[in-house]
């Protein structure tokens, strides 16, 4: 990158996939402008550089199945999370997968200790328990808590129950 440019974020409160890159570039020390971004009055310069899809994603597409609101679906798409759940339980082997220092598996999958908790609250899913997989449940404890990580984060004050109802609503809307 040419010394002139400054390297920009866009994003919107709660956004997993804009809190991943704030994570990854503060621990690089990278330095960037944060811009805001309202998802329903989207700025000139968002659409400049994102003209294809002019939005911000809200969850991977696999766990939309969890939402589906047809029985056998939603069914699978449990099944498929467990599954993905199993496996990471059973890859971490230290304080974070990359061992003592946050790296890219344990920033992807973040959403699993700070939004998973939200989101099964709002959708009554009971996909994960702490005595389940004890591994991500200390693992989830060190991520949250680490300065970087806590810096960057949403209060979970926000997650209200008439927020997690509009999340829920979201969700439901973005199929």
């Amino acid at each position: 990158m040419a010394s002139n440019q400054q390297v920009k974020l866009f994003g919107a409160v709660g956004s997993p996939f804009v809190t991943r890159a704030e994570i990854a570039l503060k621990l690089k020390g990278v330095e960037y402008e944060y811009i805001h971004e309202s998802l329903t009055n989207k700025s000139d310069l968002l659409l400049k550089y994102n003209p294809v899809h002019k939005k911000v994603p809200l969850l991977p597409a696999g766990f939309k199945a969890a939402w589906n609101p047809d029985v056998k679906e939603r069914e699978k798409g449990a099944e498929e999370a467990t599954e993905a759940l199993k496996i990471l339980e059973n890859e971490l082997k230290g304080k974070f997968f990359n061992g003592d220092s946050i790296g890219l598996v344990d920033i992807a999958v973040l959403f699993i200790a700070f939004w998973m908790p939200i989101i099964q609250e709002a959708g009554g899913l009971d996909l994960y328990r702490a005595e389940t997989y004890p591994k991500l449940e200390k693992w989830g404890q060190e991520i949250l808590n680490h300065p970087v990580v806590k810096g960057v984060l949403p209060p979970r004050e926000n997650s209200s129950p008439s927020s997690k109802l509009a999340f829920r609503a979201s969700l439901l809307q973005s199929r």
